[in-house]
């Protein structure tokens, strides 16, 4: 199965000089499912903000679905993956699957596309589908 994600050798460096990563590799196919975890500042963040373009490797290649990540638009690209954050990362005024249909629907499918993909997302993530009507707080549907 072809990457989905690659870090080949990448290093990044912040403006001030601080090297973050260094020679750093990694290799993530489709469909796994990729926990970063550790201490503060050990280069999570930065991990994330390499591969949806937002920090440009100092060193090395990021490539998403076998693309170099500078060959990309970075909206484009940005659209085309999603992650999850530990802080808050869902928008409380919205349902779960309206959290989750936020780019879908701005790429324009149809709201049987939309409702489709949502319950391919849950069912992925092993969550009932009876979440997509939730609000991000717990609530039922309002």
């Amino acid at each position: 199965m072809d990457p989905a994600i690659e870090f080949i050798g990448v290093s990044y460096r912040t403006p001030l000089g601080h090297l973050v990563l260094d020679a750093f590799s990694l290799t993530v196919r489709r469909g796994e499912v990729l926990a970063l975890v550790g201490r503060s500042g050990a280069g999570k963040t930065t991990i994330l903000k390499l591969i949806n373009r937002l920090l440009l490797p100092s060193g090395g290649t990021v490539r998403v679905t076998g693309r170099d990540s500078r060959d990309w638009d970075p909206v484009q690209l940005r659209r085309s993956i999603g992650y999850v954050i530990q802080d808050v990362g869902l928008f409380p005024h919205l349902s779960v699957l309206d959290n989750i249909a936020v780019v879908p629907r701005l790429q324009g499918w149809s709201a049987a596309d939309v409702s489709s993909r949502v319950s391919d997302l849950l069912a992925l993530m092993d969550l009932p589908s009876s979440l997509a009507g939730r609000w991000p707080d717990g609530a039922h549907v309002r």
